[in-house]
Order: C-alpha cells, then structure tokens, then sequence
C-alpha cells in the first residue's frame, strides 16, 4: 500500500460531502449514538461500489455511461428530498433523553448507505482511482481490492466518527437556543441542496 494511496484516501475523506452533513446533523439532532450510527450507514454504503469494481462493471458504470446517469440521478433526487426534509423539519424533531436517537437504529444506518451508494463520486473513486495501485484489473474477492478498499472504509469510519463526536460535544450549545438550532439544521438541509445542483450541473 503507498503513501500516495493514504494521503489520496485521506484527503477525499476529509473533505466534507453528503455523508459527513449527514452525520453532523444525526449527531446534532439526536446525540452521539446517532451520529455514529449515522457514519457506520455511510460507510457500508462504500460495499456497493467495492463489489461493483470486483464484478469489472467498468464499462456500465463510467462516467457518462446510462448506469452512471441513472445513480447520478437519482443521488440528486435523494439530497433534494433529505435537504428540504431537513429544512422543513428544523427545530421540530423531538429530543427525549437528550441522547436517544428518535429514529430506530436500522433507518439511520438505511440513510447512510442509501446517500453513499447514490454517490457517483465513489463510483469514480473504486473506478477510476484506486485500479491505479492495483497490479491488474480487479476480480471477483481480488486480495488486493479487498485491503484497499477495507482501508478506505476504514478512514472514513474513522473521520466520520470523529465528525460525528465533534457535532455532539456542539450540541448542547446548539439546542441550548432554539433559533440557532432551527438555523443549523436548515443551513445543513440547504447544503444538503447545494451538493445536489452541483451533481445535477457535473458532465464529468
């Protein structure tokens, strides 16, 4: 495994999308537990992609492709109904205990995969970027895929987690005034929107 590899993996885990405004909010609306129940959904939604690039779909799935539109479509049509879901229902959502999430555990983590595996990035990413490290082209339960892609699922358990114990160490000063509360969750909900413009307006 390279260092270009990791710093590559890192950066594009870093760099906060879809996944992590989810987290944020799950961790802001519903504590802790949420939150990271809400990154362990976004991280399983990576397995699609892996077992995708492990069939050698390339061709169905590269970027301009009828298969690629169609995720990409409908990934813009997933961030449109959570962004204006989120907008319309800040400051609404129930706290009981202060920590329990209201939602069950299973459609937190549905979110989660369904806003990951709805990412056309991620299509790219196991498509285009990491065969670059590979010796030959993936196979079915090839070794070499496996132990990329468990590392970047991985990284982005980890970063998510920590965006997700971050948020909640905030919300007690978020909740604490209700108007800042309300205002957080729309500004998430409308960024949520603005990541769908952006992938509804990228050829490429």
């Amino acid at each position: 495994m390279s260092v270009e590899f990791l710093l590559t993996s890192l950066v594009v885990v870093l760099i906060p999308g879809t996944g992590v405004i989810y987290t944020v909010s799950s961790s802001i609306g519903g504590g802790r537990r949420r939150g990271l129940i809400a990154a362990v959904g976004c991280t399983l939604g990576i397995v699609p992609h892996m077992l995708a690039a492990m069939l050698g779909l390339s061709g169905v799935m590269q970027a301009g492709s009828a298969v690629f539109e169609v995720v990409r479509w409908a990934g813009v049509a997933y961030l449109v109904y959570m962004g204006f879901s989120m907008i319309r229902e800040a400051g609404a959502m129930p706290l009981e205990d202060g920590n329990a999430p209201v939602d069950s555990v299973g459609s937190i983590v549905w979110r989660g995969i369904l806003l990951n595996v709805l990412n056309p990035k991620l299509t790219l990413f196991f498509f285009a970027f990491l065969p670059q490290f590979l010796d030959a082209s993936p196979g079915l339960l090839d070794p070499a895929l496996i132990w990329l892609g468990g590392v970047f699922m991985l990284m982005t358990l980890a970063v998510f987690a920590v965006y997700a114990l971050a948020s909640a160490a905030a919300r007690d000063l978020i909740l604490s005034a209700p108007m800042v509360r309300r205002w957080v969750e729309r500004a998430l909900g409308a960024v949520l929107i603005a990541f769908a413009a952006r992938l509804a307006l990228t050829d490429r």
